[in-house]
């Protein structure tokens, strides 16, 4: 017989009406990945830390699980035993987890990643030359219905947490070995050194957890990318743009698309909220509240749709006045869409209009073709997989590459 005093101590568990809803306890323990600072010192206070120690506990957590990627609690060497031993009983450090990956002959990398629920989103890693981008999600689905988009054909299902946003960047560094070691020398070579939030769903819809993830992200003891290595991509959510600009501070981009309201209300249909008028006009404040340099216009190039040159003439006459880009994107085809892209020497026809003008227009290279990188077509093959094999989401095993 086991007396009571030999039998395991039960998990010390912070009081949990005074955690914030996204640090509520999953199976025991609180996942500390996608806390703020103030919400990691609240959660540290509430385990039984004293007062006079959270502050340096959460610099140290901090550092070890963002800056160098560590996930062990015993491996956290500059915290005593004991102390350790508290957090592994009462916190986890904990990502999405990697359903599958393939690898582009390009060396882009897509990821179909299982979330809370056994919901799926995508994450796309595009190395370059001189930089290497990552695209992540900010929600499952969409509730937008862009016409050229494939994610606009799902539904929004709900919105990543910020631990789920900031969880994306950590498992691409996994993949990557793209954090630092101790030991070796200083390398500011970044396989992931830049951050764009263009992949599944409206980033501005989910503004509060994007933020504090970009927050996370941004943090120089941590994961440590500057704000100018971030780019948000929004529809035009004309509301939460300037708070975009305050709060976050990161680049923008505009998922324009068209010169026209008619065109754009049939591509972009939040343009029948905010108009192109209204849009602009928002933008016009947008590079002063953010420090930023530029806009970057996004334009997807759709075959009889939006390539002309009057478009092009006419794009310009609509920014004049804002500092911008206008990256022209080929479009990704995907089964069962109505649009085809744009002839070669159509594209290159619209960005030797815009360029005499003045404005950069880079043409972006179509990458990852060969593994279906086009936003949302990872999940959509997934989803019909399981209902052809009649197997529910969230009870399948992972099949990581």
């Amino acid at each position: 017989m086991t007396n009571a005093s030999d039998a395991p101590a039960a998990p010390i568990l912070p009081d949990v009406l005074s955690l914030p809803r996204k640090a509520q306890p999953v199976e025991g323990r609180v996942n500390l990945v996608g806390l703020t600072r103030a919400e990691l010192a609240e959660a540290l206070r509430a385990a039984g830390t004293p007062d006079k120690q959270v502050r340096m506990r959460v610099g140290q957590i901090w550092q070890w699980v963002y800056h160098w990627g560590v996930r062990d609690f015993a491996a956290m060497t500059n915290l005593g035993k004991d102390y350790r031993d508290l957090l592994a009983r009462t916190f986890v450090i904990a990502l999405p987890e990697i359903v599958q990956k393939q690898v582009s002959a390009d060396g882009t990398r897509k990821y179909l990643l299982r979330i809370a629920g056994g919901h799926e989103v995508e994450t796309v890693y595009i190395p370059e030359e001189n930089r290497g981008t990552l695209c992540i999600s900010s929600q499952v689905g969409c509730t937008l219905t862009c016409s050229f988009c494939h994610t606009g054909t799902q539904k929004l299902v709900r919105n990543l947490t910020a631990g789920e946003i900031v969880g994306q960047v950590m498992l691409a560094r996994d993949d990557l070995k793209d954090w630092p070691e101790p030991g070796v020398p200083k390398d500011e070579t970044r396989l992931v050194s830049n951050v764009v939030l263009m992949g599944m769903g409206e980033p501005l819809y989910n503004f509060d957890a994007v933020r504090d993830a970009m927050g996370i992200v941004m943090d120089g003891e941590g994961i440590a990318l500057g704000r100018r290595r971030i780019t948000l991509s929004t529809s035009g959510v004309v509301p939460e743009i300037a708070r975009c600009a305050t709060e976050i501070g990161c680049q923008l981009a505009i998922s324009f698309h068209a010169t026209t309201d008619a065109v754009r209300d049939l591509l972009v249909p939040i343009n029948k909220r905010w108009n192109i008028e209204t849009l602009l006009n928002t933008l016009r404040d947008y590079p002063r509240l953010s420090n930023s340099e530029r806009i970057t216009f996004e334009y997807v190039m759709l075959k009889g749709v939006n390539d002309t040159d009057d478009d092009a003439r006419r794009l310009v006459k609509l920014i004049r006045g804002i500092p911008a880009k206008i990256n022209l994107i080929p479009f990704n085809e995907w089964p069962g869409s109505p649009y085809e892209r744009s002839d070669w020497d159509r594209i290159e026809g619209f960005a030797d209009i815009i360029y005499k003008a003045g404005y950069a227009s880079p043409i972006r290279t179509p990458r990852g073709e060969d593994i279906m990188a086009a936003c949302g077509q990872l999940k959509s093959a997934s989803e019909r997989e399981r209902r052809v094999r009649k197997v529910p989401a969230g009870e399948e095993g992972p099949a990581a590459g």
